[in-house]
């Protein structure tokens, strides 16, 4: 009885987000609209076709879930059940470890990069929903991934069959053959290093293990025809771009650095998505705000609010031209304080209306 109330519970839930998606015009872009208050640290959030709403939670948040579906306003369960949590327990090769990036693909699948913090092993997870079973998982070798990695971050083309992952602490961009499972590292480009930026929150510079914070690549997105890869710095005001089919024909890292360019101007963020349009969506960390840059070049904001906006980590398109927000107060985390837990729940899932389409896998 327990499993149908949830199931129902669920179901319920979605289609009141999904009706509540489709009453809006031009007039309502920039409308900021609760979905979720939780008293754990989302990490990225992600949205099925049909509206239903996953997230990762933050590994920096010191939990002992990893990985669960929201259904409701202040409820979720663990995904895809309670086995693959570690609820505490020391990190095995069959649970979810230390998961952030979180994505669909066009199949309506659901892939999470999980980091294997403790494990040791960075893994990409692909679920299918519906029967809540593992489709795919593949280990990174440590000669792509070695221990110590932070890959936190994925696009997922499902129509070449290729995956493109983001590493800060070693910074460069993974290929993963989703068919093969094999996987390449472009690293040692200026692009793909921090900008020398302090970032500055609510008149404080944020430090991060003692120092002041300094972090490379991190979000990273599709273009709508998969042909062009965008990232940048979280540390860092410029957003780039390359081609991928040098990735996917295997060319050498000297070819593919001299095809990348800048593609505009970005806030420092901890996430970005990309619209079908070309225009580029970003968490604007230091302004509590959704950065808009439009293909034309202009840099402008969409959505500010210094209550819930507190540190927007993660940002992914759902149905209807809706863009979901996690925000999770990271910069109160231990790793960033150097002392306590300085952060206050609730911690939000939020939607703001965009008035276009995102792409899945972006």
């Amino acid at each position: 009885m327990k499993k149908l109330t949830l199931i129902l519970t669920t179901i319920a839930f979605s289609i009141a987000t999904a009706h509540s998606q489709t009453q809006n015009t031009s007039n309502d872009i920039g409308k900021l609209k609760l979905v979720a208050q939780l008293n754990i640290r989302p990490g990225n959030v992600t949205v099925s076709k049909y509206g239903r709403i996953f997230s990762t939670i933050h590994p920096l948040g010191g939990n002992s879930l990893q990985l669960v579906e929201i259904t409701g306003t202040k409820s979720f369960v663990p995904f895809p059940n309670n086995s693959y949590q570690k609820f505490g327990k020391p990190a095995s090769n069959d649970k979810l470890d230390s998961p952030l990036g979180l994505v669909f693909d066009s199949h309506d699948h659901l892939w999470a990069i999980d980091m294997g913090l403790e494990l040791g092993q960075t893994r990409l997870w692909c679920f299918d929903i519906h029967n809540k079973k593992v489709i795919k998982k593949i280990t990174l070798p440590e000669n792509i991934a070695p221990k110590g990695s932070f890959i936190q971050d994925l696009v997922v083309d499902d129509q070449n069959g290729w995956a493109y992952l983001a590493d800060i602490n070693n910074p460069g961009i993974i290929a993963v053959n989703l068919k093969t499972k094999e996987a390449r590292r472009f690293s040692n480009h200026p692009s793909l290093q921090a900008e020398n930026i302090d970032m500055i929150i609510d008149g404080k510079t944020a430090y991060f293990n003692g120092k002041p914070l300094r972090v490379g690549i991190d979000p990273i997105t599709l273009s709508a025809d998969n042909q062009t890869l965008y990232y940048g710095a979280m540390s860092g005001n410029t957003w780039y771009e390359v081609p991928t089919r040098p990735f996917r024909e295997g060319l050498n890292d000297s070819l593919i650095s001299s095809m990348i360019k800048v593609n505009g101007k970005k806030p420092l963020c901890d996430g970005a998505t990309t619209a079908t349009s070309g225009n580029h969506y970003f968490t604007d960390l230091q302004g509590h705000a959704i950065s808009k840059l439009s293909s034309d070049g202009t840099l402008s904001t969409l959505i500010q609010d210094e209550n819930k906006l507190l540190w927007p980590d993660g940002i992914h398109f759902g149905p209807n031209q809706w863009l979901y927000i996690s925000t999770n107060q990271l910069n109160t985390t231990p790793a960033f304080t150097g002392q306590k837990d300085e952060g206050h729940p609730p911690y939000y899932i939020l939607k703001v209306f965009t008035g276009e389409n995102g792409v899945s896998g972006r």
